[in-house]
């Protein structure tokens, strides 16, 4: 069995400017992002949601990052001031792809949060390379409960011991004390199934001959 292992956090210190926005619509949200900014909602609890416009650059190079979606950042809000947000929901345009809106959900550094983190499987496993069998990924990703500040980017977990017929499942990963696993622990997070067994020439050769049999006798 492998253990998990916490590559980092999502914090980063990245800081996005944003400026306050009035909702008019289609028409509006259309000017926007012939400026070259796109529209975005920030929510937080307890707290009416702000409307804004934003760089879609600056969201697309925090998606691409090793955290993605987990990453938390700044958006220092033009007349407001700044606050930790995560990206919550984004929407593209159907035919060119690009960003065309997003939704950040404001963050409270000193409060727990739950979300779901990639699995990452890393080595290769001795069922694949040795016994012949096939590596199953089964759940990519685990839901967690920790502090904003200790969101792991991945959990990376080892799989090069793997033979035939083992797994991983969500109790056998360890990610400290800071974060609390909410998965079930007997989710199967990945297998190997063995090699699938080849007939040998007597089976093939009795499972050829079996038709001329049951042909012979419709005909007596």
């Amino acid at each position: 069995m492998a253990a998990g292992s916490q590559e980092g956090v999502g914090f980063m210190p990245t800081v996005i400017e944003a400026q306050t926005r009035i909702p008019e619509g289609k028409n509006a949200n259309r000017r926007i992002r012939m400026s070259g900014k796109i529209p975005a909602v920030i929510y937080g609890a307890g707290k009416e949601p702000v409307v804004l416009s934003l760089v879609p650059g600056d969201i697309k190079a925090i998606m691409r990052s090793e955290a993605g979606q987990n990453t938390i950042f700044t958006v220092d809000i033009e007349g407001i001031g700044q606050r930790s947000a995560m990206v919550k929901d984004y929407q593209l345009n159907p035919v060119k792809g690009n960003l065309i809106h997003v939704d950040l959900l404001e963050i409270a550094m000193d409060r727990l949060l739950i979300l779901m983190v990639n699995v990452e499987l890393v080595g290769e496993p001795q069922g694949v390379k040795i016994d012949g069998g096939t590596l199953d990924f089964v759940t990519r990703a685990i839901e967690i409960e920790c502090m904003p500040a200790d969101i792991p980017e991945s959990i990376k977990l080892e799989v090069d011991a793997l033979r035939a017929n083992d797994y991983i499942r969500v109790k056998d990963v360890n990610l400290g004390d800071k974060i609390r696993i909410i998965t079930e622990p007997d989710v199967v997070i990945a297998t190997i199934a063995p090699p699938k067994k080849e007939a040998s020439s007597s089976e093939t050769a009795a499972d050829a001959a079996e038709p001329e049999v049951i042909k012979k006798g419709k005909t007596e």
